[in-house]
């Protein structure tokens, strides 16, 4: 799937009215100084590595978390229709938790967590169009992602974690035992974090399911130089991105 110039620019500006929206003062201030940062990543960035799995193609992230951000909002109103508790938490945290939950995939301060695969065999005979960066240290995207918040000095609650790091479900074997318990004291205490899983794997079956219904060439992939953003030049040409990514289209 190839989005238009258009299409990349709406996506970003509905990111940023998602955080302008549902969060105030300083954190707000301090999500926006880090997602300005990083936009020139985030806009390029797939939101995984095989074409398969869901959204690898540019954009293919922001695309994702705009579309986890509105399931999980629809997912927590279904299940308070169904008679669920949804005490202990807010909808804030639910949606500061959606909207980072997956801030691990555009890598670390210095670089970006995929690259474009460099072997032509294995994009089409395998639809890995991306790779891990091999200049990028191994991380789980929560981790990775709770680590990018803390050096922005992005405070998140208990519950905010919670839902960043259990988003996988058992998916991630590390997070069996938040899900297994046989002693009521030991279970999760509030529903923020099935509520997002839920949200995430509705979002990614969709896209598996557009994906699988599409029959269209190969998402092109593109060469860039990726920048660390600790320099003292943060600011963004947009007109540069899209030139970078489409050509001289104006």
């Amino acid at each position: 799937m190839n989005l238009t110039e258009e299409q990349l620019l709406e996506n970003w500006n509905d990111l940023i009215k998602i955080i302008d929206d549902n969060f105030e003062g300083e954190r707000k201030e301090k999500l926006k100084t880090m997602y300005e940062g990083f936009q020139e990543r985030m806009m390029y960035a797939p939101a995984s590595s095989k074409e398969h799995f869901h959204n690898c193609f540019i954009g293919g992230y922001v695309e994702h978390v705009l579309r986890v951000v509105k399931c999980a909002d629809q997912t927590y109103n279904l299940w308070k229709s169904m008679g669920s508790s949804m005490e202990g938490y807010t909808r804030e945290e639910l949606f500061f938790s959606a909207l980072n939950h997956d801030l691990g995939k555009i890598g670390d301060m210095d670089g970006d967590a995929y690259i474009p695969n460099p072997s032509d065999w294995h994009r089409k005979n395998q639809g890995s169009l991306y790779i891990p960066n091999p200049d990028t240290p191994f991380s789980m995207v929560p981790d990775r992602g709770l680590f990018l918040l803390n050096q922005f000095g992005i405070k998140y609650s208990f519950n905010e974690y919670l839902g960043i790091k259990l988003h996988d479900g058992m998916y991630d074997e590390s997070n069996k035992p938040y899900y297994i318990s046989y002693n009521p004291s030991s279970r999760l205490q509030i529903n923020l974090p099935h509520v997002l899983h839920h949200a995430d794997m509705m979002a990614s079956q969709i896209e598996y399911e557009r994906w699988k219904a599409t029959d269209t060439p190969k998402s092109k992939t593109i060469t860039r130089k990726s920048k660390s953003i600790t320099g003292s030049d943060k600011s963004i040409n947009t007109d540069k991105i899209f030139k970078d990514l489409f050509g001289d289209t104006k």
